[in-house]
């Protein structure tokens, strides 16, 4: 059972200044962007393409965008309504020189207010607009483009079905259905894709085949490159929402996936495993959860049953409880790892360089005033991208993207109204940045005949569609 946690005491969730006690932060104050208007906002220097939209073809079979006649297959087909990055997916170099990747793309949440004609709900047709869109990435005459119906091109509804593995998969039946509530990933060393299934409760009631949502919770792995792969529901990480997740090989060849919490109050967690990374190697291995004191983390095993409610465990264990982890990513370069949220962002590096030690050393990212994180992504450069989290109102600081360098965070792109930035990832050069625009126009009161920007088109009768971009310098 996925656990359902109130607000923890104050005490008990750690902000950033109690987490790296001691450490400074950088003197260095980010950069700001202009107040949030309609539309979004780029720092000088830099511009803004946009690559794919909500409705837009995902598949070579998907119908042309309708907004005002959507239906289950069409949806099943197209670029889903909420967008947040889960991870780029970079394949063997090809014979033809040409640079290829796979960007995956989580699709969390649909508003039905905002997303259906007079904001009435339909959930067969709204399970198909979440889940996952994975895309092909082309560099062409030096800039990235989605190759239209590419080879590896597919979306994960909560139609898929999905094996299962690890010692939860009896119980599970071998094979359920539905990629649910996905918020995150990550690439893993060993060659796989794994997407993060949150909070699952919303769907309740409204889906014909959620029972009591056994079936999600999970971390699914898949191969990206391969359009044929079947999503598999990793049941050894654990069931519980999730925000996010980060994968690292360890120092002695064993796969380590690090986990947050969704939530007020939430925990993180570290998986082992058992055998070497590839394939297969998370069906089983060892959960941890984290405990957080004197700018130290260590990582407390927990009971082997601990994945049936792994917080829960985490609790009894005396983990940290954290204020809304939001963001994960392993820094292969700088060998840490980064976690953001509501208390900042934080680097953390494992002793010994091995992300599978016991023990790690806390660290600030970042300077003051960035408020709440939900993004955090090291690139190829040793840059770190930082997305923020905020409603977006007219007038108020742009909720940015923030790109680290040479001791200084600079705001490099704002969210249009009520948007955010759902996470961000470099190109393999380092060259351009893809980012995720969340929920334009969705703040409060707005409706889909009434929104309150219709960014990104501004077309009378268009909605307001999330969407990723490609930055770049020039």
């Amino acid at each position: 059972m996925i656990l359902r946690r109130t607000l923890l005491a104050t005490p008990a969730l750690l902000p950033a200044a109690a987490l790296a006690q001691g450490l400074s932060p950088s003197a260095l104050p980010p950069s700001a962007l202009p107040p949030v208007a309609q539309d979004d906002s780029t720092a000088p220097g830099w511009r803004r393409a946009t690559l794919i939209r909500w409705g837009d073809r995902v598949t070579f079979d998907a119908p042309p965008f309708d907004p005002a006649r959507l239906d289950a297959e069409g949806a099943g087909t197209q670029f889903g309504w909420d967008a947040r990055i889960a991870a780029l997916v970079v394949p063997p170099p090809a014979a033809d020189g040409v640079r290829r990747a796979v960007l995956a793309v989580a699709h969390p949440t649909v508003n039905p207010a905002v997303a259906f004609p007079g904001g009435v709900d339909q959930p067969e047709v709204a399970s198909r607009m979440q889940g996952a869109s994975l895309l092909n990435l082309e560099q062409q005459g030096g800039r990235w483009i989605i190759v239209d119906g590419g080879f590896q091109a597919r979306r994960l509804t909560a139609a898929n079905l999905c094996s299962t593995s690890g010692p939860g998969a009896e119980i599970l039946g071998g094979a359920v259905r539905g990629l649910l509530a996905p918020t995150g990933g990550a690439a893993t060393p060993w060659g796989t894709l794994l997407l993060t299934e949150g909070d699952p409760s919303p769907w309740a009631g409204r889906l014909p085949d959620f029972g009591r949502g056994e079936a999600y919770g999970w971390v699914v792995e898949l191969d990206a490159l391969d359009p044929q792969s079947i999503p598999v529901k990793q049941t050894a990480l654990g069931r519980f929402p999730k925000a996010d997740a980060a994968a690292a090989a360890s120092r002695d060849g064993r796969a380590v996936v690090f986990l947050a919490e969704q939530g007020a109050g939430g925990y993180l967690f570290r998986f082992v495993s058992e055998g070497p990374a590839a394939p297969g190697a998370l069906a089983l291995g060892t959960l941890s959860a984290a405990r957080m004191q004197g700018g130290r983390l260590t990582w407390l095993a927990l009971p082997q049953a601990a994945y049936a409610n792994p917080p829960e465990a985490a609790r009894q264990a005396g983990a940290t409880a954290m204020d809304r982890p939001q963001g994960l990513d392993w820094d292969a370069r700088g060998n840490r790892l980064l976690a953001c949220g509501d208390f900042g962002a934080l680097s953390l590096t494992p002793d010994g360089g091995d992300p599978a030690a016991d023990s790690m050393a806390v660290g600030r990212l970042g300077g003051q005033g960035m408020g709440r994180l939900g993004s955090v992504s090291a690139d190829p450069r040793g840059r770190v991208l930082l997305g923020g989290l905020g409603e977006g109102v007219v007038g108020a600081n742009a909720q940015p993207l923030w790109l680290t360098e040479g001791g200084r965070a600079n705001a490099i792109y704002g969210a249009p109204r009520a948007a955010d930035v759902g996470g961000a990832v470099a190109s393999p050069d380092g060259g351009t940045i893809f980012a995720a625009v969340r929920r334009p126009g969705a703040e409060q009161g707005s409706s889909f005949n009434r929104p309150a920007t219709r960014w990104p088109e501004f077309a009378a009768g268009q909605p307001p569609r999330s969407a990723i971009i490609a930055l770049t310098r020039g």
